[in-house]
């Protein structure tokens, strides 16, 4: 699995098409769990880790699932830790949750590219 990741609209997308060959996405915005599992790539997957936290699936146990169960080929998720921290408790947890669910993803990564005005830096591994 390659695990992309860097702050919104920094290429992420279009890195997976042009360099991975990357056709199938899915978004983390409005997939089930089961959607997720099976898909080729998730996109947004720091709101899909929102999306978890508000039901009774824990996101950092999914993840750990969607590592070991998945053929998923990419995920991509937005930096969203960096930045003044925000007064509200809820967006502080998503904040966290998301965090700890990106050091899973890229703990199990052959892969960890992080995007950045559009240019890949490899920090884990090899490219394909």
């Amino acid at each position: 699995m390659i695990f992309i990741t860097g702050g919104i609209s920094q290429g992420k997308r279009t890195f997976a098409v042009k360099a991975l060959g990357i056709t199938g996405f899915t978004s983390g915005a409005d997939a089930s769990p089961g959607q997720v599992l099976s898909a080729e790539c998730v996109t947004d997957y720091q709101l899909f880790v929102r999306r978890l936290m508000n039901t009774d699936t824990d996101p950092e146990a999914f993840t750990k699932r969607l590592c070991g169960e998945s053929k998923i080929t990419a995920v991509i998720m937005n930096e969203i830790g960096c930045g003044i921290v925000p007064i509200n408790k809820e967006e502080r947890l998503w904040r966290e949750t998301a965090g700890r669910c990106g050091c899973i993803l890229a703990a199990h990564a052959d892969t960890v590219v992080r995007m950045v005005c559009g240019i890949p830096t490899v920090i884990k591994g090899e490219l394909p």
